[in-house]
């Protein structure tokens, strides 16, 4: 007898993995902040800053944000293409090779066996695992596409087709073509800042907005602003993000010509962001006005269309040699990397579980105002750990450039804003827990008074 899985297993199974992974990240987040006020905490090999900080990172990066974006994917691409997911069974095994891959890696962190690769310190076989688990995610994507029941292609389509795409390459490039016997010294500077900041740009910024753009029309019953628009931005950020990773290396070694394609590329990143912004503001200007901010979803996505206004306007303007000369390398670029993918693309793939969540239990979410709630506690928390990151940057900066000031005298100038950024993260990690509850208690939890059923697929 043929067994088969029940329909959105594989979403189901990659969303569940993902929050446990966000408790992590936050957790090691947590204690990163800590060590920065506190550095005597934990005072091991294991849990030293280092290890800690790569470990936050890469189970950030992988264990919640792009395994939550694939989950919630899952679940949208076989609604928009009006037919089922090319492969449930490829799609657990997806998850499943996914997240031995990431639980073998982050051991390895903490047992020091990393790479020299910012946001690709995960050593192989590992590495490996996890390329081998997009390639099957990909194919999922494409064949379902492939078998779709309707001809026109949804934006949100176009943005996880080109994902699939961009993701192979920027992959390739910082996990691989980086170790290679020749490519050390700058030209492995370069290709690694190629890889972290399209690991950003070309990675989760299209699954985030692919996400956005489903979510959004839908939570508000209206239509999306402009298609046309919608393609542009899509056009756009496929020809220009490529060029802009080098603006990390400006006044570094690398040639000038290369520093001043990558300004220009950086500022020509308004446009598609402008074409994004338009169309989401604009959806939520035309909807009804009680449904614009009803229950946690369509909060998340507004917020985070506000750090996603925010975050692409700091970074062409950190591109800027005058403004890059004082803040390169310090906490203002900790806060720009934040509010990318935690106030914004994290606000995302929030908003996406708690949308997905009911459908696949096929009951309403277990508490709106407990949403609610989460969202105003994690949002209240997070401005003042984004400014304070801001401001101490540009203290850090200026520090810097003076030589009569020394290493302690620039970090005791630092010590308020480091004990406010672990306040705030406190103030996060808190409601990250309500999130947890009422995600977990929709999926896995008893309660009565369930009403209406809310399951019906769109």
């Amino acid at each position: 007898m043929k067994y088969s899985l029940q329909q959105d297993t594989a979403a189901k199974t990659l969303i569940v993995a993902s929050m446990v992974y966000f408790g992590l990240a936050l957790t090691l987040g947590l204690l990163v902040a800590i060590k920065f006020v506190v550095p005597t905490i934990g005072e091991i090999e294991y849990l030293s800053l280092p290890r800690m900080r790569m470990l936050h990172t890469n189970a950030n990066l992988f264990g919640w944000l792009l395994q939550a974006n694939m989950g919630v994917l899952l679940w949208i691409l076989p609604r928009i293409l009006h037919t089922k997911l090319f492969s449930e069974k490829l799609g657990v095994l997806t998850g499943i090779i996914y997240n031995i891959a990431v639980a073998a890696g982050l051991t390895g962190i903490v047992l020091g066996q990393v790479k020299n690769i910012e946001y690709g310190e995960i050593a192989a076989p590992f590495d490996y695992l996890m390329a081998l688990s997009w390639v099957f995610f990909g194919i999922n994507v494409i064949g379902t596409i492939a078998q779709r029941k309707v001809k026109y292609l949804y934006v949100s389509v176009w943005y996880t087709l080109g994902s699939v795409i961009w993701t192979t390459f920027v992959f390739i490039t910082g996990h691989f073509l980086t170790q290679m016997p020749m490519v050390t010294g700058v030209n492995q500077a370069n290709l690694n800042w190629f890889y972290v900041h399209n690991a950003v740009g070309l990675i989760f910024t299209p699954l985030g907005v692919a996400t956005a753009y489903y979510l959004i029309p839908k939570q508000l019953n209206t239509p999306i602003y402009s298609h046309k628009l919608s393609m542009i931005g899509f056009w756009v950020i496929s020809f220009v993000y490529v060029w802009t990773g080098a603006h990390h290396m400006l006044h570094g070694p690398i040639t000038h010509w290369l520093q001043t394609v990558s300004i220009i590329f950086s500022f020509s990143l308004i446009i598609p962001v402008i074409a994004v912004i338009t169309n989401f503001f604009g959806t939520f200007a035309a909807a009804p006005q009680g449904r614009r901010l009803q229950g946690p979803v369509p909060k998340l996505l507004l917020m985070g269309t506000v750090y996603y206004v925010f975050t692409c306007l700091q970074g062409p303007f950190q591109a800027i040699r005058s403004v890059n000369e004082i803040v390169s390398k310090t906490d203002w670029v900790v806060g720009h990397a934040h509010m990318a993918l935690f106030g914004a693309f994290s606000y995302y793939a929030m908003a996406g579980v708690y949308y997905v969540a009911p459908k696949l239990a096929g009951r309403r979410l277990f508490s709106d105002k407990l949403g609610d709630l989460h969202f105003w506690i994690m949002t209240i928390a997070s401005i003042p750990f984004f400014v304070v990151l801001f401001i101490s940057g540009v203290i850090q900066g200026y520090a810097w450039l003076n030589p009569e000031n020394t290493f302690v005298q620039t970090l005791m100038a630092l010590k308020s804003a480091h004990w406010i950024r672990f306040l705030a993260g406190v103030g996060i990690y808190a409601a990250y827990f309500i999130f947890l509850h009422n995600v977990f208690m929709t999926l896995f939890g008893k309660y009565p008074g369930e009403g209406e059923d809310r399951s019906e697929e769109d």
